[in-house]
């Protein structure tokens, strides 16, 4: 029996036992070092060879993540562990750490109670550090700690054991600092801070395959000057037997990560809002595999052979061939064709994978990443929210008319696979956008499109996303319909920012129970009468109805929310999306005949009302921006901080870092595209830097009319603005 074999049957024997298993996911900034960590625990698990560990990078399946040596997907897998004379079950999701897949990250948290968060050792604490940390505990999962590349402090930067430690102590500090911002309003979760003393921080080199903590020290008698001398003898494959990476990170592991039976009680009410009472809940809670089924779709991905695998969370009952289950959002059932578990890009099936487990099955044919997959009727799982949105659009056109049709079903299976990427498909001028969260995003994916499908395509140069934003109250403003027999008296106003944040996370929403979107909104300072009079969310803009007994606005409201939807779609300026905005529908005539006030009535003047009063609040354009972060020697720091304000950027902060100078400032991003090759130019290829989103600020007065007349001749509208906008 091959050795692969012994490890499924071992895994499978163990899914049974959800006090054993532990789900996790390892997380941190680019390069920081997670696939290379998650070799050494594929190694150490018996599942690839020692030697080839670190450099195999088995967890990058796909060819171009091999190529551009960075994780583009998520990848599971299942391994064995054996701790404390108990064998442990564990799976474990290596996660991108490149920002433009943060997407992969926030799926990947719903499905794991515990988070190996890795850091640099020489870089510290990073912003996508800060990002993944905020990933993990929005979704209630436990983090721990590994410190990587501390084999560079010792051979290149030649540190002495003080300078080490004050080094390391600062990044577990500075990654402390971090977990207690975050968790200080969480009441359900106790101290997460992470401590050298009870075990969950490690150290070591996943290059070089050793690592330690403080109960490995303790087991193995190793210190830190023993470690020291035999890395500076270049004796580390001594270091690696001594003390072996896998062990310390697999036993942190089992013994400071929840298994399902302690997590789940504590992640349901977070992420369910359905009936805590209910058999169903005490089922989830309890990790009752033979409960109902319940599971969570994480992440859906192609198999050429399969066809479309949903991966995810088992929460409760047991997965097996054949059943029928419902998929939240979509009418009838879909038939499992089968289960497995994954390992590393081989996936494995299983007779069934019990709750409390990490599952990919085929056959959810109705399914997109975040569906609820259930065998009774339920309240669905909360929405699974990302944090960023899509700032850059690229145009994408199939070289032959052939191809077109292959190319909407790609499209739509990209859409469906990558929920952070949307789809815009235009089968009128046979022109599809693609919008996603960066210049590396959609570059991989128009080049898997045509890889993996063989379809040659032409793309458009990048467009940047726009937002539109009234900056100040409105009057209130009328509409009227085409027939002349319906009026709208609408006012708009901007919301402050705490409000659009909380829509934005998910934390108000049309979806809950009215008293707790009421109390949401309330907290994040809407007063108590506009709360109660919510109608309609719409992106992060929200729909008031201040209106008092109005005859047959009851059935006519939906028309009015479609008119109102419309009309924020495709903003007054340059029909780009309107956000942050607090529409109040103050009053209506209506005619009394139902024909009379129909869609082609009621619609367009809603859609008159709303761009009247965003005109009137004086709605200008929004250009997304972007943190940049820029570590460089010394002396290119000019040319790095040049870079920044030649891009219309401000330099905010530069700050001595070990050797390098760090240069952090903010700039948009329509002129950061092409930065790479400028900035390696500058700084003749010695500059590392990254980039954040940081969300949408006004663009300067001087550019919004040539800004919004650029975006209008784009779009072939008409170039002249209607003359109420006189501000711009």
């Amino acid at each position: 029996m091959g050795r692969r074999k012994k490890i499924v049957q071992e895994c499978e024997r163990l899914m049974d036992e959800p006090e054993n298993i532990r789900n996790i996911a390892i997380a941190a900034h680019v390069d920081h070092g997670k696939t290379t960590l998650s070799d050494n625990l594929l190694a150490g698990a018996g599942m690839i060879s020692d030697e080839t560990a670190g450099e195999q990078l088995a967890m990058d399946t796909e060819e171009d993540e091999q190529e551009r040596g960075i994780t583009i997907d998520a990848a599971n897998v299942s391994m064995t562990h054996e701790y404390e004379d108990t064998n442990h079950l564990i799976n474990l999701i290596d996660t991108p750490g490149h920002v433009d897949f943060g997407g992969d990250v926030t799926r990947a948290m719903r499905a794991v109670d515990g988070a190996l968060v890795v850091v640099d050792a020489v870089e510290g604490a990073m912003p996508q550090t800060e990002t993944v940390l905020r990933q993990a505990l929005r979704e209630g999962v436990k983090p721990t700690l590994f410190i990587n590349k501390v084999d560079r402090l010792i051979s290149e930067l030649q540190e002495g054991p003080e300078e080490m430690q004050q080094r390391l102590l600062s990044v577990i500090s500075d990654v402390n600092e971090l977990i207690r911002g975050m968790t200080q309003d969480m009441d359900d979760i106790e101290d997460w801070t992470v401590s050298v003393e009870d075990g969950t921080v490690g150290f070591g080199s996943a290059l070089y395959k050793w690592g330690v903590s403080m109960p490995s020290m303790q087991r193995t008698g190793m210190d830190f000057a023993e470690i020291m001398e035999l890395e500076r003898a270049d004796k580390r494959q001594e270091l690696h037997e001594k003390t072996p990476l896998s062990d310390v990170v697999l036993d942190m592991v089992c013994e400071h990560f929840p298994n399902p039976v302690d997590a789940q009680p504590r992640r349901i009410p977070r992420i369910w809002r359905g009936d805590d009472e209910s058999e169903l809940a005490e089922q989830m809670r309890l990790v009752d595999e033979n409960g109902d089924v319940v599971f969570m779709v994480t992440d859906i991905s192609m198999d050429p052979h399969a066809g479309e695998i949903a991966s995810g969370r088992v929460f409760s009952g047991s997965l097996e061939k054949g059943q029928e289950l419902y998929v939240s959002g979509t009418a009838g059932k879909n038939r499992v064709q089968s289960v497995g578990i994954y390992m590393g890009g081989e996936r494995e099936e299983v007779e069934q994978v019990p709750a409390g487990n990490i599952a990919a099955v085929t056959g959810l044919r109705d399914a997109i990443a975040g569906s609820t997959v259930s065998s009774v009727d339920m309240t669905p799982f909360e929405s699974i929210e990302h944090i960023s949105e899509p700032v850059i659009t690229k145009a994408v056109e199939a070289q032959t008319m052939d191809d077109l049709p292959k190319l909407i079903e790609t499209l739509r299976q990209v859409s469906k696979e990558d929920p952070t990427i949307q789809i815009e498909i235009n089968e009128d001028t046979g022109e599809h956008l693609i919008s996603g969260q960066g210049e590396l995003h959609l570059e991989v994916i128009t080049q898997r499109i045509e890889k993996n499908q063989g379809i040659p395509v032409n793309t458009g140069e990048p467009i940047v996303v726009y937002r539109e934003a009234p900056q100040e109250g409105s009057d209130e403003v009328e509409g009227i319909s085409p027939n002349r027999h319906n009026r709208f008296y609408i006012s708009v106003e901007p919301m402050s920012q705490e409000l659009v944040e909380t829509i934005k996370l998910g934390e108000a929403s049309m979806d809950m129970p009215e008293q707790e979107r009421r109390e949401a909104l309330q907290e994040a300072g809407m007063d108590k009468d506009t709360s109660q009079n919510v109608e309609h969310i719409h992106g992060s803009n929200i729909l008031i109805d201040d209106t008092k007994g109005i005859q047959h606005l009851n059935e006519t409201m939906e028309l009015v929310v479609e008119g109102l939807e419309e009309a924020l779609d495709n903003g007054p300026l340059a029909n780009e999306p309107v956000q942050g905005t607090l529409i109040r529908l103050h009053d209506a005539r209506l005619h009394e005949d139902t024909i009379h006030r129909g869609p082609a009535q009621v619609i367009p003047a809603t859609r008159e009302a709303v761009h009247k009063s965003l005109i009137d609040g004086q709605i200008k354009l929004l250009e997304p921006m972007q943190d940049v972060r820029i570590d460089v020697p010394n002396d290119h720091m000019g040319a790095a901080s040049g870079e920044i304000q030649g891009r219309r950027g401000r330099v905010d902060d530069m700050y001595q870092e070990g050797d390098l100078m760090v240069v952090e400032g903010i700039a948009p991003v329509d002129e950061m595209i092409g930065f790479a090759s400028d900035i390696r130019s500058a700084t003749e290829g010695r500059a590392s830097w990254n980039t954040e989103n940081a969300g949408f600020e006004v663009m300067s007065d001087s550019l919004q009319r040539d800004k919004t007349m650029e975006i209008r001749e784009r779009k072939g509208m008409k170039l002249e603005l209607p003359p109420s906008i006189d501000y711009i």
